[in-house]
């Protein structure tokens, strides 16, 4: 991965750090010059991550296993962050849990609430514990996710509850934003179709049909890499966008546009 210095001199803490986007970005975040936090309820994977930063050059520090929907954890991340390295300057909420089943089938407890918990108020609790500090940074932006399912409906995904979680981040961004303009906090989100993950290779892998569907959704035929998601965090977290807020940008291949 090449180095770059487009987030030199910022420190950012990245959700989800463990796998998928949050360590593409992790990693990303890394080379591009920014001290990184990182934090995962898997400790496992989160340590994982800090030896493919050491490997790349540009070391990275954890806090796992982090429960992100416990607010007591999440005011330890923010306050490991700040004993490290004095501020924080970013923000990356890629941290995410969600259950998938149709209506009929969806559990309330495990199901429904679990999944807005795990998507929706996550962002929630990881934007009040850190807008203190992202306050005194002066310059401070939070990259929020989406998705695709916050626009559209996708057929063959059973996705009520994920529709609903990704629906309320994008709504909630837009007035974080607002909140946020008279500290120069800068807040958007990203909307990504499907990203190849460990998390989504199982769709793609066992049910019949679901990887042809998708890609004749997009218009650019092939599956969305963490890689791809990672580059347009690196220029909404960077100067380049200091003139963006409130932004949705989709990354999706094109499937959102017909």
């Amino acid at each position: 991965m090449n180095k770059n210095n487009r987030l030199e001199g910022k420190v950012a803490i990245v959700t989800g750090s463990g796998s998928g986007i949050g360590r593409g970005c992790a990693l990303m975040f890394a080379a591009a010059g920014a001290q990184v936090v990182g934090a995962d309820i898997n400790a496992t994977t989160a340590a994982e991550t800090e030896q493919l930063a050491a490997e790349q050059g540009t070391p990275i520090r954890s806090l796992a296993p982090c429960d992100l929907t416990n607010p007591d954890d999440v005011q330890k991340l923010i306050d490991f962050c700040i004993e490290q390295y004095g501020r924080l300057d970013i923000l990356v909420n890629a941290g995410a849990f969600g259950a998938f089943a149709w209506l009929e089938e969806m559990d309330y407890y495990e199901g429904w609430k679990r999944t807005l918990d795990g998507e929706l108020s996550v962002v929630f609790l990881a934007c009040q514990k850190a807008w203190p500090h992202l306050k005194q940074s002066g310059a401070a932006a939070i990259i929020n996710f989406a998705s695709a399912n916050a626009h559209n409906a996708f057929k063959p995904l059973p996705a009520i509850a994920h529709c609903a979680g990704k629906g309320g981040v994008l709504a909630m961004s837009r007035q974080l934003a607002m909140e946020g303009r008279e500290f120069n906090i800068r807040v958007n989100t990203i909307s990504p179709a499907l990203i190849e993950t460990t998390a989504t290779r199982e769709p793609l892998e066992n049910i019949p049909g679901f990887r042809d569907e998708v890609l004749a959704k997009t218009m650019i035929k092939r599956l969305g890499q963490p890689e791809d998601i990672g580059y347009a965090a690196i220029y909404l977290a960077s100067d380049e966008a200091s003139w963006v807020t409130g932004a949705d940008l989709p990354v999706d291949g094109g499937s959102t546009a017909w």
